[in-house]
């Protein structure tokens, strides 16, 4: 249950349709790993959130603004901040910090991840930029 006024109640579910049970960060593998409630389980390289960050800077303020991040193939993951219960906010080794990650986006990014990966591998192509620094 919400109360509009304080968020998200301690133990509550927030609106999420989708809920982790367990988030394990693997720094050493620059790696995300998180388990929902459905059984379903997704691993996300920091690299791949780095360029899907939810972030103005990466989705840009309006339609078709979204920016090709490139050079960031060993990026890694310093630090994750809860957010309420909704959430968490990914602090990068590159300084990036600005995305909020919602239970509900990591889920979306996990079904899509292939597709997704491919798209920035080939838009990265198109534009002739490397996942390298």
């Amino acid at each position: 249950m919400t109360d509009p006024q304080s968020g998200p109640q301690p133990g509550a579910k927030a609106d999420a349709a989708h809920w982790p049970v367990e988030i394990r960060l693997k720094k050493a593998e620059k790696v995300l790993e998180i388990d929902f409630d459905d059984g379903r389980a997704f691993s996300f390289p920091a690299e791949f959130l780095r360029v899907h960050s939810p972030s103005a800077e990466v989705t840009g303020h309006g339609p078709g603004q979204r920016v090709i991040v490139a050079g960031r193939r060993h990026v890694g993951i310093m630090e994750l901040v809860p957010v309420g219960n909704y959430a968490v906010q990914i602090k990068f080794d590159d300084l990036h910090d600005t995305g909020i990650f919602s239970w509900d986006y990591f889920y979306q990014l996990g079904e899509t991840q292939d597709g997704l990966w491919r798209q920035f591998l080939d838009d990265l192509e198109a534009k002739g930029l490397s996942r390298d620094p």
